[in-house]
C-alpha cells in the first residue's frame, strides 16, 4: 500500500501487516490463506532440551510442520544440546516489520510467537530487514552467514493458450512481451483471440508478498533493457519509472497473497471459464504445480482432493531473468536465542538438507537447495516450466527499498467504497461481557486503514440498516461520497466516529445497491472495490434470496467491474454467505470472527486496492 507523506519504510509494512489469526478465505474457499499463522507444530518440549521456534513463509510452512515432527522423533542432540522444533507460518513481510526493532509483537497477530530462527520466502526479506534496522539505528538481527532451505523461481504463471499464443514454448517470453500486449488497446484480439478482452495482470502487494516484489523487481529490470544489477539510478530513470506505471495499469487488483488470484482462477475454471478471470499472475514456480494439482492452498493435506483444472497454467520464465525465492534460514542474532538453541538449529537445518528432506520438498513442487529440480517439474507436458533460467541477482538493500517506494507512487491507484453494518448487535462488546463494542473496535480500524491510502485515492462510505427512514424501504445511507482522499479525508474521519448501532442487518440488498452504485464508476484507471464489514446475518425479508444475489454479481462481474471483499466481523456472522458474495464478484472474503483482530484484517484488505 502506498507509503503516506513523510513515512518510512517500516511504517508502511507495518500498515499493511497481514492478519495472521484472521483466516483470509478466498471466493468462497473454506481453506485458511498460507499467510495465516494460527497454525503450527507445536509439540510438547523434550526433557533437557530447549524449543525452537522457527516461523518459515507460507508456501513451506505447512510441509515444513510434519517434517518437524518427524526431527523431533528422532531424538537427535545430546542433553541440554538440543531442541524440539516448532514451526509457525507468518507473512515474509509481516515478520519483517516484526523484526525491525527487536520484536514487535504489535506488528504481528496475537497468536504469532516470538521466532528463534526466521525462513522467510526470499533474501531479500533479510536484505531489508538490515536496511530498515540500519536506518533505525538498531543492530542486526541477521547474521552475517546465510544457508537456505530450498528453493522456487518467480516466474508468470499462464494459462496455457493465452502462453501459447504469445509463442510458448518455442519463443521466449519476457516482461516487455507482457508489458505491451497490456498496453495494447486491442488486447488479445491483436493475437487473434479477442474472445479474451484486454490482458490483465495478478500481482501481490510487495509491502507484504515476496512475488509482488520479486515482480516489481522484475518489471523494473526488463524496463532497462538489462539482466543485471539494478541500481538506484535505474529506479529513478524516468523512462524506467514510466514502464513500471504502465504495467501496474494492467493489474486487475493486488492482494496479500498469491491465493487469492490462484483460488479464484480454479473456481472459474470449475465453471468452464478458465481464461476468463486472469492473463498471468507473477508467482514462484511451486505455487503453479500446486494450481496444476488442484491444490492451490499447497497444503500437503488437502492435495488430491479437488480435480485438476480443465485450463492448466504453465511456468513462463521472463527471458529478462527472474530472482529465487531461496528460502535462507536465519538463526537470528538476538538476545533471547541461546547457545543450545543455535546449535539445535544448526541440526535441523543439516537435517533438513539430506537427501529424503529434500525429495519431500522437491516431490510437491520445490526445487532443491542447489535448484535442482524434481524431473517431472520440466518435463514436456502440460504441467511444464520453459524458458531460458537466468537468475537475476539481488538487488542492494537500499535498491530494494527504492524499488516498493517506486512502486508506492506508481502503482495503479484506489476507488472503493467503505459499507458498514450499523445494525443493533454492532453495539454488543467485541469479546466477553465486558470491553468496547463491536461498533467501536470497527471505527477504530476504519479510521486507522484509511492512513494506509494517498490523497489521490478515493474513498467514501456508507452504512446499512433498516429502518432508516421510520418504517420505509431505505437500507443504506451514504455518509461520504466517493472521492479523492486529498478532498474528502477529514470527513471521513468524522463520517466514521459518528457510526451509531440502529436497527436489523439487510445485508444482501446493501450488497446489492452498493455494487450498482459503484458500476458505473468502474475504469481501467482504478481498482475497484467495496469492503463490506458486517457482524451479522440477513435479515431483510423484502431481499433475502442470496442465489439470487450472487447469480447478479456474478454475471455482471467482469475483469475490471467491482469487487465485494467481504469481513465476516464476531461470532454470529454469515461466513458462508459472505463467501458467496466475495467469490460471485471474483474477490476474497476474511474471517474475522475474532473481532479484536478486526485492525489488521481491514489493513490487509486494502493491501487489495
Amino acid at each position: 500500500m502506498a507509503k503516506p507523506k513523510g513515512g518510512v519504510i517500516a511504517a508502511v509494512v507495518a500498515g499493511v501487516a497481514i492478519i495472521a489469526t484472521a483466516k483470509a478465505v478466498t471466493s468462497g474457499h473454506n481453506s485458511p490463506s498460507p499467510t495465516a499463522s494460527s497454525s503450527s507444530s507445536a509439540e510438547p518440549v523434550r526433557a533437557g532440551c530447549s524449543a525452537l521456534m522457527v516461523a518459515a513463509s507460507s508456501e513451506k510452512a505447512s510441509l515444513m510442520q510434519g517434517l518437524a515432527t518427524q526431527y523431533n522423533k528422532l531424538g537427535r542432540g545430546d542433553a541440554g544440546n538440543c531442541v524440539t522444533v516448532a514451526v509457525e507460518s507468518a507473512a515474509s513481510g509481516d515478520m519483517e516489520t516484526a523484526l525491525v526493532h527487536g520484536w514487535d509483537a504489535n506488528a504481528v497477530s496475537a497468536a504469532t510467537k516470538r521466532p528463534d530462527v526466521w525462513t522467510p520466502a526470499s533474501s531479500t526479506w533479510l536484505n531489508l530487514l538490515r536496511y530498515d534496522q540500519s536506518t533505525a539505528d538498531q543492530p542486526s538481527t541477521v547474521p552475517d552467514k546465510l544457508d537456505s532451505v530450498v528453493s522456487t523461481p518467480l516466474v508468470l504463471a499462464m494459462p496455457q493458450p493465452m502462453a501459447a499464443a504469445l509463442g510458448w514454448p518455442g519463443k521466449q517470453i519476457g516482461w516487455a512481451d507482457i508489458l505491451k500486449l497490456a498496453a495494447d488497446p486491442k488486447g488479445w484480439a491483436t493475437l487473434g483471440h479477442p474472445e479474451w478482452g484486454q490482458f490483465t495482470l495478478g500481482k501481490t502487494n510487495p509491502h507484504i508478498s515476496t512475488s509482488g516484489l520479486a515482480a516489481t523487481i522484475g518489471q523494473l529490470i526488463a524496463a532497462t533493457g538489462k539482466s543485471t544489477d539494478l541500481t538506484s539510478a535505474d529506479v529513478a530513470d524516468p523512462k524506467v519509472r514510466a514502464a513500471l506505471a504502465a504495467g501496474e495499469q494492467a493489474v486487475v487488483h493486488y492482494g496479500d497473497t498469491t491465493l487469492t488470484f490462484l483460488s479464484n482462477l480454479q473456481e472459474a475454471d470449475d465453471r468452464g471459464r478458465g481464461l476468463s478471470y486472469i492473463s498471468a499472475v507473477a508467482v514462484e514456480e511451486k505455487s503453479v504445480w500446486d494450481y496444476d494439482m488442484g491444490n492451490p492452498t499447497g497444503d500437503p493435506t488437502t492435495l488430491g482432493k479437488h480435480a485438476k483444472p480443465t485450463v492448466p497454467l504453465v511456468a513462463v520464465f521472463p527471458k529478462e531473468g527472474t530472482l529465487y525465492s531461496d528460502s535462507p534460514y536465519a538463526v537470528l542474532n538476538t538476545d533471547w536465542v541461546t547457545a543450545p538453541q543455535k546449535a539445535g538449529a544448526a541440526d535441523f537445518l543439516a537435517w533438513l538438507h539430506e537427501p529424503a528432506q529434500q525429495k519431500a520438498f522437491t516431490d510437491v513442487g520445490f526445487r532443491a537447495v542447489d535448484r535442482a529440480p524434481n524431473p517431472a517439474l520440466v518435463t514436456p507436458g502440460w504441467a511444464v516450466a520453459s524458458g531460458k533460467e537466468i537468475a537475476l541477482p539481488y538487488p542492494a538493500p537500499k535498491v530494494l527499498a527504492e524499488s516498493r517506494g517506486a512502486w508506492d507512487q506508481l502503482r495503479k491507484r484506489a476507488r472503493v467504497l467503505l459499507l458498514i453494518d450499523e445494525s443493533g448487535s454492532m453495539d454488543e462488546p467485541a469479546s466477553g461481557a465486558t470491553g468496547p463494542s463491536k461498533m467501536e473496535l470497527a471505527k477504530q480500524a476504519a479510521a486507522t486503514s484509511l492512513q494506509q491510502l494517498t490523497d489521490t485515492d478515493e474513498v467514501g462510505l456508507w452504512a446499512f440498516t433498516d429502518r432508516f427512514d421510520n418504517g420505509g424501504n431505505r437500507v443504506v445511507e451514504q455518509l461520504v461520497a466517493v472521492a479523492p482522499l486529498a478532498k474528502n479525508r477529514q470527513q471521513l474521519q468524522t463520517a466514521i466516529t459518528g457510526l451509531q448501532p440502529k436497527n436489523g442487518t439487510p445485508l444482501y440488498a446493501a450488497a446489492r445497491q452498493a455494487f450498482a452504485a459503484m458500476a458505473p464508476m468502474a475504469d481501467a484507471q482504478h481498482i475497484t472495490g467495496i469492503v463490506l464489514l458486517t457482524d451479522g446475518i440477513n435479515s431483510y425479508a423484502p431481499d433475502s434470496d442470496i442465489d439470487n444475489l450472487t447469480a447478479e454479481l456474478s454475471a455482471k462481474a467482469t475483469e475490471n467491474h467491482v469487487r465485494i471483499f467481504t469481513v465476516a466481523y464476531g461470532a454470529t456472522a454469515d461466513v458462508a454467505g459472505l463467501q458467496k458474495i466475495a467469490a460471485a464478484t471474483r474477490a476474497k472474503s476474511y474471517d474475522a470472527t475474532n473481532a479484536a483482530n478486526i485492525n489488521r484484517v481491514l489493513s490487509n484488505i486494502l493491501s487489495n486496492f
